[in-house]
């Protein structure tokens, strides 16, 4: 018996099959096998192709299932879903792609979702949507309805990434409540799509997809997907959610007081609140968790990062032409002290950043002595400064009462780094623990729930492997704070710069 869950993200699709009894993972892949292209024909601009979603999972199924010796997909009882979080789908009734999808880390929707904000008040939309609109996929969709008028008319239904992929499986349309949210058009006061938002924008409703469960059924593969795929006709899809809920899912974080990070294009620290807050300068986002109701809240109090882990894999490809590793290049970085000897680097060149209230400051490398500094260094800053510009969000989500004391990772992305886990775990004096799991793997266990094969979470995830625990050092501490302090005064000061600019 079997669980088939598929991890939709900008770089890669990946798929993971399970075995339902023991939990363990009997074969994973993704496509490709460089990072996925992201189309930016403007200055913060960035779109994908979602038939190209489709054409990666379909090699990722195909690998998995010859991996494991699976003839035809025989013994799957579910699928479940992960996505990158806060796309725009716009489809025709024919539920064909009218445009190419406009991405998480796109920028063009902030003046929208700006005026949005001051338009319909702070209080208004903070104490009902948790969040300002900023850059969310209701503001990409009111970018489309200003700037491609004719596209927007042939609009039938909009969707995340996830419901894309869900739909191509299915044919069947459907959006869950955390879907909803990370939308921002989720009304968590009236426990409801947000009328008022709606009626501002000028939207329909009838362009969202009908609500589902997140656990349960969502619709049953297709006889055309079952061909595309190599599956048997019928398996049903009982679970989906975004990539940051469901990477917390994959680490067993669903109650009060957990927290779960990820590092790869981007960073995320995502902690678990039971009571509906929001940050007064909104420069942290509340959405609906997977297991959230209105009668027992869970909401997912997510800090994002765009530019992170896509500093180091910009290092990785600009400072050499040859082949190197990640871990020839982490060698590399390990080679300089703490605090890159006077390299600082601002890692946000990856379009507006949240936390620094949707400003966007590009990345900027500061401190260069041409007679002493070399790659080395400017690897180990970008590292160092990708663990500072967590410190810094982090400490925006302590003020709205999260702890972040203990931080629950997959072994992955920039976690793979010993330095990186080292600087994080110091300057933020939080200890790390790193486990074995992946948001395929999650999204399968996930779909496990879904169809009632594991009764709760906890049977789900009983056998999540610890790998390793990463302590804070005391004798490094104190020279994490220096360097963070170096960084914090020089990220202000050029905030402050660019804002007497304007």
């Amino acid at each position: 018996m079997y669980l088939l869950g598929y991890d939709i993200g900008s770089s890669s699709v990946k798929a993971s099959l399970i075995n339902a009894e023991n939990g363990r993972c009997v074969a994973s892949d993704f496509f490709p096998k460089t990072e996925a292209e992201i189309i930016s024909v403007r200055p913060g601009w960035a779109e994908q192709n979602p038939e190209s979603w489709w054409e990666y999972l379909k090699l990722a199924t195909n690998a998995v299932l010859k991996e494991a010796d699976i003839h035809h997909g025989e013994g799957i009882k579910a699928i479940g879903i992960s996505y990158q979080m806060h796309g725009l789908v716009c489809v025709d009734r024919h539920q064909k792609p009218l445009r190419p999808a406009i991405i998480w880390c796109d920028s063009r929707a902030v003046p929208y979702g700006n005026r949005a904000f001051e338009t319909l008040g702070k209080e208004q939309c903070l104490s009902h949507l948790l969040n300002s609109p900023g850059n969310f996929t209701a503001s990409k969709l009111a970018w489309v309805k200003e700037n491609e008028p004719d596209i927007y008319k042939k609009i039938d239904k909009i969707m995340l990434p996830g419901e894309y992929i869900a739909m191509r499986l299915s044919g069947t349309i459907c959006t869950t409540v955390s879907g909803l949210s990370e939308g921002i058009f989720w009304d968590f006061k009236e426990n409801k799509v947000a009328d008022f938002l709606m009626q501002y924008y000028g939207f329909d409703h009838s362009l969202l997809p009908s609500v589902c469960p997140t656990f349960g059924e969502q619709g049953k593969v297709s006889a055309k997907a079952a061909e595309e795929l190599g599956l048997p006709k019928g398996i049903p899809i009982t679970y989906r959610a975004g990539d940051q809920p469901n990477n917390a899912l994959s680490l067993n974080v669903f109650n009060p007081g957990e927290i779960a990070s990820t590092a790869g294009t981007s960073g995320v620290v995502y902690g678990i609140n039971a009571n509906i807050n929001y940050d007064p300068e909104s420069r942290i986002n509340n959405f609906a968790h997977v297991n959230h109701t209105s009668k027992q809240p869970r909401l997912g109090v997510l800090l994002c990062i765009n530019g992170t882990g896509i500093l180091n894999s910009w290092m990785k490809h600009t400072l050499f032409s040859e082949k190197i590793s990640y871990d020839e290049i982490n060698m590399m970085a390990n080679q300089v002290p703490v605090g890159s000897e006077g390299v600082c680097i601002l890692p946000f060149g990856n379009g507006s950043e949240r936390m620094l209230e949707n400003r966007k400051t590009s990345c900027s490398i500061h401190g260069i002595d041409f007679n002493r500094h070399k790659k080395a260094h400017l690897l180990r800053a970008a590292q160092e400064s990708i663990a500072f510009s967590f410190k810094y969000g982090i400490d925006i989500m302590e003020q709205t009462g999260i702890s972040v004391r203990k931080i629950h990772a997959g072994h992955a992305n920039m976690f793979l780094s010993p330095l990186f886990r080292d600087a994080l775990a110091n300057v933020t004096n939080a200890t790390i623990e790193l486990y074995d799991t992946d948001g395929a793997t999650g999204a399968a266990k996930g779909a496990g729930i879904g169809i009632g094969i594991y009764k709760d979470h906890n049977e789900a995830f009983s056998t999540l492997k610890k790998l390793e625990v990463i302590s804070p050092d005391s004798q490094k501490q104190g020279e994490y704070a220096t360097a963070y302090s170096r960084w914090k005064n020089l990220l202000e000061e050029t905030i402050s710069r660019k804002q007497e600019d304007k």
